[in-house]
């Protein structure tokens, strides 16, 4: 009788002290209340607290935890009507805090970011919400942690997933697009077709100007041979001039054979003359001749030297 009751005692406490044993997983965090006022916070791993008078209130996830935030209908500043959704991405830094702060942490949060989703959207334009998602993030993340620090819970990211505009606004913005990038091809072709034409009108600028040049350069080479031509000119009559002023008389027969000798050279290069006439007899084209080769022979004598191969054509009759 006495063992069963040493047994049963025994039985008893070892019953108690199972009871009393809390063991806490990692990434949790547990409250112990002592007749239903809060008193500590297990950590991972075993922990001992007197069964009946301590009792386990909350078991709080101290991981990172992702909330979906579900499909919500919001109206834009400029009342264009959007479907969005996203997540919310949360860590619970103090268990106690979480567990008797709010009372429903995860509708909190939530509620909370739903909320706030639509006043930040409903103040921007419809372009606005579709191309500055990150500034809608960064606006939310501002305001939702700053609402949740007295809760423990620290809001690490929040993003948004989707945002759907109607229908007949997707359709309107893709003929805008298809718009704008005719536009832009047709401001392209332009400035195309403009340079274009452009460099070919400092082609043709630059071709006319160096063709100037070649004239000018052309007539200014033919001025310089007119003018030495000319000073040869100038200087065989003034020589023939002095000829006649010494007293030879025959040196005025150079002009005169010299233009007999160009009007016969026109006569035989004529493409329609196949017979020349002389209107003079030859005998006088001939004396002519004779006589520059006396003004050649006299200019000679005074210099004091007399060329090898030069002979007077004697005057025939």
């Amino acid at each position: 009788m006495i063992e069963a009751v040493l047994m049963a005692v025994v039985a008893t406490v070892l019953l108690y002290l199972a009871m009393s044993v809390k063991i806490v997983r990692q990434g949790y965090h547990y409250t112990i209340e002592h007749f239903g006022r809060f008193t500590a916070v297990a950590r991972p791993g075993l922990n001992f607290y007197p069964a009946v008078f301590y009792r386990v209130g909350r078991r709080i996830n101290m991981m990172e935890q992702v909330l979906d935030i579900p499909g919500q209908e919001i109206i834009t500043k400029d009342n264009a009507m959007v479907s969005t959704d996203g997540v919310v991405f949360f860590q619970v830094l103090d268990a106690a805090k979480a567990a008797y702060e709010v009372s429903d942490l995860y509708v909190a949060i939530l509620n909370l970011v739903t909320t706030n989703l639509r006043t930040v959207m409903g103040s921007m334009d419809l372009d606005e919400t579709l191309s500055k998602r990150d500034e809608i993030n960064a606006r939310l993340l501002d305001v939702i942690d700053h609402a949740t620090t007295p809760w423990g819970v620290k809001i690490t990211r929040i993003e948004i997933k989707d945002i759907r505009p109607p229908t007949d606004i997707v359709n309107s913005m893709a003929r805008q697009m298809k718009a704008e990038r005719e536009k832009r091809a047709a401001i392209l072709e332009a400035e195309g077709l403009r340079a274009a034409a452009i460099l070919k009108a400092e082609g043709e600028k630059q071709s006319r100007i160096l063709e100037a040049e070649g004239r000018r350069e052309a007539a200014y080479r033919d001025a310089e041979a007119r003018e030495r031509e000319a000073e040869a000119e100038a200087k065989a009559t003034q020589v023939v001039s002095d000829a006649i002023a010494g007293g030879n008389a025959q040196a005025i027969n150079y002009f005169i054979a010299q233009k007999y000798v160009e009007a016969v050279g026109q006569f035989a290069t004529s493409p329609n003359a196949k017979t020349i006439l002389f209107p003079v007899e030859a005998t006088q084209l001939i004396g002519t001749l004779g006589g520059i080769g006396e003004i050649a022979r006299e200019a000679l004598d005074k210099a004091g030297s007399r060329p090898v191969g030069i002979v007077a054509m004697p005057e025939q009759r």
